[in-house]
């Protein structure tokens, strides 16, 4: 080797490469993003988080893959956005002020300031001039200006509706924030209350949201399952029954209307109006409202599981089947649910699972109205299962004998001619409830007017700020009813005293449309400019925790189906792909801090360094899969990065004076180097296919830790070395590593005499020709049928391929007696030998 090799550090400081090249790309602006229509462009999103005070491992992971994917693409030419913002309302920060004295401002504040610096230190790509916060009026007008949108466009009511409610938390629950019958937050047992509620028509969307799922082939199948089953669109009948002795109906819906007449008893959810009325005259109608609070107090998704246990009470009344003139007794059940069809059901044990085993409990008749096409109907008396199969009618009036899906539509006929019901189209999902009777929150831009009622805010007057005045006790109303400087305002159309609204809104209305604020968060006139969303829109890639599945991936889709039908927006789909990535384990369990198996980032970035939380995290576990936190993996990590730094300081000097390999002439590679260059255009592609569309970051970075140990028995095998393949390899190599450990690799990237950022360079490309195997397998057939396999060199000429073939004995043993006709030789696949006998 000429001249004499540069002395460099014999360990890895970590800590001083990363913060030195941290400083180095914010001083530069490196991930700073800018419209370029002559570049493709990736919007590249991780789902932004609550300042919740520190950053725990799953945000690191979250982190980690989305800034592995925006860096390869940034490096495969594309023109990246890649933000990070704050979902900075909500409850634990009112809790927060409550239990610790201290404004939920500054708590929130103070928690982004630090989460901020944690990022940093990640060095995670991310273009810090589009930061956003929710909880900041920049950006909580244009929550209010968008409320304002869908409240002319008729997308927004106001009712008074039964809701769950934490007393402890003194606020609204969404159904998916009680677990068994508690609050998710503080796990004190949940109550209803009625109250008058602000909701969003998302049931107006409901058809678009079902079939636009279809489109979605970046998404996972399981996500959109629990999408479709969530919107639940049933088709069927209503039907409406006649209540004995009363001047009044009780509706159902059902999609089994070919077994009306096997209907014997009917349920109602305990929250259904008539109750009151339907026990009214029951001598057991106090121990009927105990039973009826115990159930509401449930949660509703456990009510209505399948193998919940199936409780209910007699209300006393009966209703008329009007098919049968039948007198049917009504029930109150626990699994029939007021959200979901008329809020009652007529029960056909015979036919439904659920109805079944409630009658087997309660001694409830059973009824068989459809049998199987062949062989015996069930037998009413004995049967443990439900029959849901197709057949034929029985004990059906009128339609008996008929195919049932046939009676289905008939009585369906009947039902409207007799104008006792209507066909129509059902879902399980419910108008959006926003209200929250917190202070925390983006205030609802509408005064109440004694003359005018409830009037919208004029868009001039945004934001209706929060103010500061505010007691934070949990009263059961909102703590905003106590700040008269809020609360005392004038009606903008009569000029009046009024009063402004008190509830905020719920916190997934701010998490709706963050993602179009990114696309321009400089914009003072506008939430956005149309012409900026519209470039960067569709997110390319979203990430984040399956537990979003439902609701905020529901409510984002729902805001921008709006929003493009409002003109605001060209698309009306807000992720065109969606990632959801497991949990970090400890010890089999997720890491929480009442179990105290939490590990803190901090930690670790102090002792390994940020690229080894990194690599460990991405190399542990495919992203979808959850991972299981190993010390002694990160340790390994850690080992292998400083095995890079060793391996690249040793040969450095061969990179920075050897020439281009691709522009030398007269000499081959040696063996040795040849088989050396031949492993890293490999690594190249299995690394790019790894990495593109299928984010196998794991397998990735095993076939890089490969490559570094073939390096290694390359350097060491003594002898002389050629530096054009050693350089040409260490460049692939630093830049395999770039996406996944950013800072090692640029510091590498400069130690081998590149210049420019490592990230800025082209993705390597590999050569076709040198990934090919050195040998190929050729199946050998006789007369059509395999009897062996050989391995070959894959130039070997056609004639040596068949003296091989016929030279194998198993071949030979099936030629034995006969004469070959000829070999076929079908180039790189198969030899067939064909006798003649």
């Amino acid at each position: 080797m000429a001249g004499t090799a540069t002395v460099r550090p014999a360990t890895y400081d970590f800590d001083a490469v990363e913060q030195k090249w941290q400083r180095i790309w914010e001083q530069q602006g490196m991930y700073r993003a800018v419209e370029d229509p002559a570049k493709p462009k990736y919007y590249c999103l991780e789902m932004f988080p609550y300042p919740s005070g520190k950053l725990h491992m799953g945000h690191v992971r979250n982190y980690s893959i989305g800034d592995v994917v925006a860096r390869y693409k940034r490096m495969r030419g594309y023109n990246v956005l890649h933000p990070m913002g704050w979902d900075a309302f909500g409850l634990p920060a009112e809790n927060a002020a409550i239990q610790h004295n201290i404004h939920p401002g500054r708590w929130t504040w103070d928690n982004i300031r630090y989460m901020r610096q944690q990022l940093r230190r990640l060095g995670i790509s991310y273009d810090w001039n589009r930061e956003v916060a929710s909880c900041h009026p920049d950006y909580y007008r244009w929550t209010q200006w968008l409320f304002l949108q869908f409240y002319r466009a008729g997308l927004v009511y106001k009712k008074k509706a039964a809701v769950n409610w934490c007393p402890a938390c003194a606020t609204v629950l969404a159904n998916e924030q009680v677990v068994q019958g508690r609050c998710e937050r503080c796990d004190t047992p949940v109550t209803t209350k009625d109250l008058e509620q602000w909701f969003f028509r998302i049931t107006r969307y409901a058809d678009r949201l079902l079939e636009d799922l279809d489109r979605l082939d970046g998404w996972p199948e399981k996500v959109k399952t629990m999408q479709r089953n969530w919107i639940g669109r049933s088709v069927g009948v209503e039907v409406r029954f006649p209540i004995k002795g009363m001047d009044e109906e009780l509706a159902i819906f059902t999609t089994r209307a070919d077994t009306i007449y096997g209907a014997t008893y009917m349920v109602v959810a305990p929250e259904h109006p008539l109750v009151p009325r339907l026990i009214a005259d029951n001598p057991d109608r106090e121990a009927i409202e105990r039973f009826i609070e115990d159930v509401r107090r449930q949660d509703e998704l456990a009510r209505a599981a399948e193998d919940s246990e199936k409780l209910g009470v007699f209300t006393g009344s009966y209703c008329v089947n009007p098919f049968t003139g039948e007198e049917i007794p009504i029930w109150i059940g626990n699994y029939v649910l007021m959200g979901y069809g008329t809020g009652a059901i007529m029960a056909v044990p015979a036919h439904d699972q659920r109805d079944l085993d409630f009658a087997r409990k309660y001694g409830l008749p059973v009824r068989v109205v459809i049998a199987p096409e062949h062989g015996p109907a069930p037998d009413e008396a004995t049967m443990r299962e439900a029959f849901v199969e197709d057949g034929k009618m029985v004990n059906s009036g009128p339609y008996t004998g008929l195919p049932n899906r046939e009676g289905l539509e008939r009585i369906a006929d009947d039902v409207e001619r007799r104008g006792i019901g209507r066909r129509r189209v059902q879902y399980r999902l419910r108008d959006w409830l926003i209200s929250r009777q917190r202070y925390w929150g983006c205030p609802i831009p509408i005064v109440y007017c004694p003359e005018c009622g409830p009037v919208a805010v004029p868009e001039d007057q945004l934001p209706v700020l929060l103010p500061d005045d505010v007691a934070f006790k949990p009263t059961g109303q909102s703590p905003l009813v106590e700040s008269e400087e809020f609360v005392r305002t004038t009606c903008p159309q009569c000029g009046k005293e009024a009063r402004r609204e008190t509830d905020t809104m719920d916190t997934f209305v701010d998490s709706s449309w963050y993602f179009l604020r990114f696309c321009d968060p400089e914009a003072t006139d506008v939430p956005f400019r149309r012409e900026k969303a519209d470039y960067w829109m569709p997110v390319d890639q979203y990430i984040g925790g399956v537990e979003h599945a439902i609701l905020h991936l529901m409510y984002a889709r729902f805001f921008q189906m709006v929003l493009a039908d409002l003109g605001l927006v060209g698309t009306g789909r807000p992720f065109q792909n969606l990632l959801t990535q497991g949990m970090v384990l400890k010890d089999g369990a997720k890491m929480s801090k009442s179990k105290g198996n939490t590990v803190d980032p901090d930690y670790i970035i102090k002792k390994y360094g940020a690229d080894t939380a990194r690599l460990f995290i991405l190399f542990a576990a495919p992203p979808e899969r959850d991972l299981e936190w190993s010390d002694a993996g990160v340790e390994g990590a850690y080992r292998f990065l400083n095995r890079v730094w060793r391996l690249v300081s040793d040969l450095a000097d061969d990179a920075r004076t050897a020439g281009a390999i691709d522009g030398r002439t007269g000499r081959a590679p040696d063996p040795d180097a040849q088989k050396l260059r031949r492993t890293v255009h490999r690594t190249v592609q299995r690394v790019t296919a790894d990495i593109d569309g299928r984010f196998h970051f794991n397998t990735a970075i095993s076939a890089i830790m490969e490559l570094v140990n073939m390096f290694y028995q390359y350097k060491e095998r003594g002898g002389p070395r050629d530096r054009e393949v050693v350089a040409e390899g260490l460049e692939k190599l630093v830049l395999l590593l770039a996406p996944f450990a950013p800072h090692l690799a640029e510091e590498l990237w400069h130690m081998i005499g590149r210049t420019g950022s490592v990230h800025e360079q082209p993705w390597p490309s590999f050569d076709p020709d040198l990934v090919q195997a050195d040998e190929m397998e050729i199946v050998v057939q006789v007369d059509g049928r395999v009897r062996d396999r050989m391995m070959v060199p894959r130039d070997l000429a056609d004639d040596e391929v068949k003296a091989r073939a016929l030279a194998l004995p198993r071949v030979a043993e099936h030629v034995a007696g006969r004469s070959v006709a000829r070999v076929v030789v079908v180039p790189g696949r198969l030899v067939n030998v064909v006798t003649r006998r």
